[in-house]
């Protein structure tokens, strides 16, 4: 069964090449969503898939190899609404 994962990454995450990065790792695990900047400075990632694909992308996203600096990683977890295609940067 597929999850939804909502993640809000704060830190130095903005024109650094953020959102290319989570992409590319989000594809590679076949997932699809989307990255998108944030008025306040941090960005918003939304995915969905095989929970355990998600939970790979939560661990990605605090794993310290991600573009810029990462401070902080909240995560919401929802069913699938299966809505999504691709994996877009906003």
């Amino acid at each position: 069964m597929d999850v939804r994962l909502n993640a809000w990454v704060r830190g130095r995450v903005q024109g650094v090449g953020f959102r290319w990065w989570t992409r590319a790792r989000a594809l590679e695990l076949g997932l699809v969503g989307s990255a998108s900047n944030r008025p306040d400075g941090r960005v918003e990632v939304v995915a969905e898939g095989p929970r355990e694909k998600c939970e790979q992308l939560l661990k990605a996203l605090r794993s310290g190899e991600t573009p810029g600096h990462v401070e902080s990683v909240g995560e919401q977890w929802s069913d699938a609404r299966g809505d999504l295609t691709g994996f877009i940067e906003r």
